[in-house]
């Protein structure tokens, strides 16, 4: 709640010579008081909308949310904590017209963070880069410039917002990266902990599942489900043979596990099946809820 009248002003400040820009910020189901501040922000400068969440949908949620509603050529992001320094946008548009990039993503260069943060971000940035293929530095810096056509394109769920660079470079948009101003936090906690480390790396392997196969789910469980059924298959026929050369199989625990490769081939096939099938219904729409917006007069929801 303290950072966010500082923050207005700074991007105010930082917006001062860009003509119809707009200020859009997304409450996520914040109890502190935000939504009073907030409300009061929006009462009296035009520029700003705001929308709140019925109760904490998360990050994902959030820039989706803000993905859909925002209105300019461009897009800049930036978390409200003041570690992330709305100066930055400007130089990052420039940045992105002058070597014709769609997605110019911060790098904390200079990272104003302890050590239990630090180390298992350099961790994750440098598996993400390995298993990506895109050359960043920095995936998870909350300050990124975006043109429209990236924010109408991607779609973000669950704890993917630390892999938007990945995704839009996997869409085929050009993505760069350059060095911002990170400051330490003054005002609240971080929500960093051991368990978000570990969500980071099993979200990365659902990107790595996405990318490949979201659109044909049968080449991944038909392959694994074939390869098993088959060699449950192949055993089979070995014990088949045993059984007509008179050599008792009843009792064998080779038996067992052919059997068992067998349905499970079978049920990777069918997970396969029904993924294709899901994978043509129509999507989901949000998968958050909106409480409210500020002003009302200017569909903000």
């Amino acid at each position: 709640m303290e950072s966010l009248e500082p923050l207005y002003r700074e991007i105010m400040d930082a917006l001062i010579h860009v003509p119809d820009h707009e200020i859009l910020f997304i409450n996520d189901g914040s109890t502190d008081g935000s939504r009073e501040v907030l409300k009061r922000i929006a009462g009296v400068d035009r520029k700003v909308r705001v929308v709140n969440f019925r109760r904490n949908f998360g990050k994902s949620a959030a820039l989706e949310a803000a993905f859909r509603r925002a209105r300019g050529q461009f897009v800049a992001t930036l978390d409200a904590d003041l570690q992330d320094d709305p100066a930055e946008i400007v130089p990052m548009m420039e940045q992105m017209k002058k070597e014709n990039l769609d997605l110019v993503s911060g790098w904390k260069q200079v990272r104003k963070d302890p050590l239990s943060k630090k180390i298992p971000s350099k961790l994750f940035n440098f598996a993400t880069r390995i298993c990506s293929g895109l050359k960043l530095h920095d995936f998870n810096c909350g300050l990124k410039v975006y043109r429209r056509e990236v924010t109408g394109a991607i779609r973000i769920h669950g704890e993917l917002h630390r892999y938007i660079p990945a995704i839009a470079h996997w869409s085929g948009f050009r993505v760069g990266e350059r060095p911002v101003n990170h400051r330490e936090r003054r005002f609240g906690t971080t929500k960093f902990g051991p368990s978000r480390f570990l969500h980071g790396f099993l979200d990365l392997l659902t990107v790595m599942f996405l990318r490949r196969y979201v659109s044909s789910p049968l080449h991944f469980f038909g392959l694994v489900g074939g390869a098993v059924f088959l060699a449950g298959a192949v055993i089979n026929v070995y014990l088949l043979i045993e059984k007509i050369q008179g050599n008792a199989i009843g009792g064998r625990p080779l038996l067992i596990l052919a059997v068992m490769l067998v349905i499970v081939g079978i049920q990777f096939i069918s997970f396969g099946l029904l993924g294709e099938m899901m994978a043509r219904e129509p999507k989901e729409g949000e998968t958050y809820q909106i409480e409210s917006c500020w002003p009302d007069d200017r569909g903000a929801c």
